[in-house]
């Protein structure tokens, strides 16, 4: 490298600088000598190297003691280069009759250290000018450069908004230089998260180059310009019993600390945290809710509708009726929306919701009135009612020849509830064959059967005894030689419906039948005044005889 013309070197603060000679080695070299110029231009030798004994001197030079070293071919070396070696130093050869001189300039560089930002502010404040941190890169040399950047771009000066200072001090001992960079700067609220950094620039042997610092994020701080309220947990629905926190918050930082909540009924805010709890809501909690700063300067409101669900389920618990009796069964249902409504009988859903106009021993049961709130989760209600149907005993006694024809099955057919208990006693010769046997009581029906070889006529008592009432019924059953008529054992609900589908076929025969004769007898009679219409003449002189004929008798039967 030259510089105006002049042959450089270039070396690092600490290496070791390397000049060689740039001059040729002459013949009948005596001897090598270097020096280097004071500013004052006068010279200060260092180094001597002769031709003929290499023998190498070195001059008392305090800033040069133990750092120097010329080699055979001239080349002079200072260890630890410093700033102060930033000189012109001069290689010089001489000869009996000549002095030749070359010079060479030496750079000197230091890269300064990675920046830092120092004196940082604790936060910043809007619309406020204020320190931000100052910008330090020690030892350097040359001096270097300092730029501020936020987000990876050049902060440049603005009036009242970025002001930017710098300051370099060499250190007269080393020469070395400190560059200090401070920042004063107005932030706005969208500096909030923003990266402060700064770049130094400095040349070094091969050009310029950059060191950054660490990012930096400042606190800032700026007012709250909207409050907002919102409800906890963020369900879509909220039910009586339900606890419900009200949080209410403001855009500013550090964040309002204190609001005032205004609650239906209210007319004063109540003053809490940013929380306002409520526990165990009940229906009269619908409504608007409010909240704001405690200046009342802001505001926001929202809206919350507690679902509930009522139901009256009438009558309830436990229910004890009459067999036949009448029983009306109403489920009322009160609800903030729709709600859906269904009947369990047993543990088994029922179809259609319960009526009873004559009730019957199988309508007996538990019954469960529930229902549900569409969309709101966990809220449902039910109602039991435990019917119990009540009916004294009634007995119905039958008999059958069994086709061993030696003996024969006398059945006494019991209803009521509570269940009856059934007697037998005989009257008469007999003996009873086997014990009596009970049928599975269901809907308030069972039966009891015994079977029985009779000598002689003899009568069978059935006793049927519940809590209501004691029903006592007989029936005579013929010696066992003798035949008679047998009654069937039982007759279900089928047979019985099958009886009176055939009754009611039989009555409509019957109907029709005696329409019909109806009808033939009035075209009959028709008929008949027509035909007594068209002869009216021919009847009229036979009329007359006959008249006359009966008037004969009749004074006949007077004389006798």
């Amino acid at each position: 490298p030259l510089a105006l013309g002049l042959y450089t070197v270039n070396a690092v603060y600490g290496d070791t600088i390397t000049m060689p000679c740039r001059l040729e080695v002459p013949d009948g070299l005596m001897f090598g000598k270097w020096k280097y110029e004071m500013p004052n231009g006068s010279p200060v030798f260092i180094a001597f190297r002769s031709s003929t004994k290499k023998n190498v001197q070195y001059d008392d030079v305090p800033d040069y003691k133990d750092r120097l070293s010329l080699s055979e071919n001239y080349t002079l070396s200072i260890k630890n280069a410093r700033i102060s070696d930033e000189k012109r130093f001069v290689c010089m050869l001489v000869t009996e009759d000549d002095v030749s001189e070359e010079p060479t300039i030496v750079k000197v560089f230091k890269q300064p250290s990675q920046p830092e930002i120092l004196h940082q502010a604790d936060f910043l404040e809007t619309e406020k000018l204020q320190m931000l941190g100052e910008c330090i890169a020690r030892e350097s040399y040359p001096e270097g450069n300092v730029t501020w950047y936020k987000n990876g771009r050049v902060l440049q000066p603005m009036e009242e908004a970025v002001v930017i200072n710098l300051q370099k001090i060499v250190d007269k001992s080393t020469g070395l230089f400190t560059m200090t960079s401070s920042l004063q700067y107005m932030p706005t609220k969208e500096d909030a998260n923003a990266k402060f950094s700064c770049i130094v620039t400095y040349y070094g042997p091969s050009g310029q180059k950059t060191i950054q610092s660490e990012p930096v994020i400042f606190d800032v701080h700026y007012p709250t310009e909207k409050v907002t309220i919102q409800v906890l947990p963020q369900s879509t629905t909220i039910k009586e019993g339900d606890n419900i926190t009200l949080k209410c918050s403001g855009n500013g930082n550090p964040p309002p600390q204190e609001f005032l909540f205004y609650i239906p009924g209210e007319t004063e805010g109540i003053r809490s945290s940013d929380t306002y709890v409520m526990t165990d809501v009940r229906r009269n909690a619908t409504g608007e809710y409010k909240c704001s700063l405690t200046d009342k300067s802001m505001m926001d409101s929202t809206t919350i509708t507690v679902h509930y669900l009522d139901l009256q389920l009438t009558p309830s618990g436990e229910v004890t009726k009459q067999i036949g009796e009448a029983l009306p069964v109403s489920c009322t249902i009160s609800s903030s929306r729709n709600a859906t409504v269904f009947w369990i009988k047993d543990n088994i859903r029922m179809q259609t919701s319960p009526s009873f106009s004559s009730l019957q021993y199988q309508d007996a049961g538990n019954y469960i009135c529930e229902t549900t709130l569409q969309e709101v989760e966990g809220l449902k209600k039910r109602q039991t009612l435990k019917l119990i149907v009540e009916g004294k005993p009634q007995i119905k006694m039958t008999k059958k020849t069994n086709t061993n024809k030696m003996s024969k099955t006398v059945i006494c057919h019991v209803e009521g509830f509570p269940k009856p208990a059934v007697q037998w006693t005989v009257t008469g010769s007999g003996s009873i064959i086997n014990k009596a046997k009970e049928t599975k009581y269901v809907n308030g029906k069972f039966s009891s059967k015994i079977v029985i070889s009779p000598e002689e006529n003899v009568t069978l008592t059935c006793i049927a005894e519940n809590e209501l009432e004691r029903t006592v019924t007989s029936l005579n059953v013929s010696a066992i030689s003798i035949p008679e008529y047998d009654e069937p054992e039982d007759r279900n609900d089928d047979n019985s419906e099958k009886v009176n589908d055939q009754a009611k076929l039989i009555v409509g025969i019957v109907v029709g039948l005696l329409l019909a004769a109806l009808v033939a007898g009035v075209v009959y009679w028709l008929y008949v005044k027509k035909s007594k219409t068209a002869s009216k003449h021919v009847d009229k002189d036979l009329g007359n005889i006959e008249e006359n004929k009966k008037l004969e008798e009749n004074n006949h039967k007077s004389e006798t």
